[in-house]
Order: structure tokens, then C-alpha cells, then sequence
């Protein structure tokens, strides 16, 4: 278990650089809203590829989207529309109720991102991290969103220094 939390940890951190760079929340956010796509499955495909050099196969997609339905659907996405719906109100008591909303919903991503850590393990480095794996990855992730422009956008940034 130590072993998971470690990986976890590591898969929170690498996404907090990432979703930070120039461009990429929106990106990701795009792909969310627009195509459906889940932003913690992109981060964690880019995770894969760039940090533990490891392919992400049919096998392993369907793995960690099952491993993260249940409470991506009870908790995240329930807590960010709660969220989105609140903190465009005009009422500043609605508007610090989604600022507590939205912790909540950073808890629930954090524990989906632990869950997408556990479903690679056990997994064995395969080679070493690389954008080219990564962006296999994202291509798998995305299917025929692959070629969108959101992320040319995310995989230019983790090309970047």
C-alpha cells in the first residue's frame, strides 16, 4: 500500500505542474466539457507515459476507468456542477459556498487520481518516460479526440522545458 500512496502522491504532483502550465487547464477543461473526456484520465495517461514509462493498453484504459466510475459519478462531477452553478451567482454567500464546494470537489479528484495510481500497480517500467509514450497515451485516452486541438495544446506543454 505504501507503494500506492507513493505512486499517488507522485501522479497528484505531476498534475498540479501540468494543469499549471500556460494553456493546459484550459485544454483539458475544453476536451471535459466539450467531448466528454475526463481531465484525470488525461493527466494520468500523460502521467504514465512521461513518469513511469509505461504504455497504456485497451486493457489498462478500461482498468482505470472502471477503477474511478463510481466516484467520478457520486462525487466529482455532482460537485462540480454544484460548484460551476453556485460561483456564478451574483449572492457572495453562494460564491463562498462553491469556494467550499470546490474543496470538496479537489478531495474527490485527489482520490480518483489515487485510484488511477492503484489501477497501473503492479506495472513494471518498461522503458523510460518519454513524450512520444506520453502522447501515445493521450492519443489512446482521446480515441477520435486525439487530433483535437486541446491537445496539441497539452502535448506541446509537457514538451516544453
Amino acid at each position: 500500500m505504501a507503494g500506492h500512496d507513493a505512486a499517488a502522491d507522485g501522479f497528484w504532483r505531476f498534475s498540479l505542474l501540468v494543469y499549471g502550465r500556460p494553456g493546459v487547464a484550459e485544454a483539458l477543461i475544453g476536451l471535459q466539457d466539450r467531448a466528454g473526456h475526463n481531465v484525470n484520465m488525461m493527466l494520468f495517461a500523460l502521467w504514465l507515459g512521461l513518469c513511469e514509462g509505461v504504455r497504456l493498453d485497451a486493457a489498462g484504459l478500461k482498468r482505470a476507468r472502471m477503477a474511478i466510475a463510481r466516484l467520478d459519478g457520486a462525487a466529482v462531477m455532482p460537485l462540480r456542477r454544484l460548484r460551476r452553478a453556485l460561483a456564478g451567482d451574483t449572492d457572495p454567500e453562494l460564491r463562498g459556498l462553491a469556494r467550499r464546494v470546490l474543496a470538496l470537489e479537489i478531495e474527490a479528484e485527489r482520490r480518483a487520481q489515487a485510484r488511477l495510481a492503484a489501477s497501473a500497480a503492479p506495472r513494471r517500467r518498461r522503458a523510460a518516460g518519454s513524450h512520444a509514450l506520453a502522447e501515445a497515451n493521450l492519443r489512446s485516452a482521446l480515441g477520435a479526440d486525439a487530433d483535437a486541438a486541446e491537445a496539441a495544446i497539452v502535448l506541446r506543454a509537457i514538451a516544453a522545458p
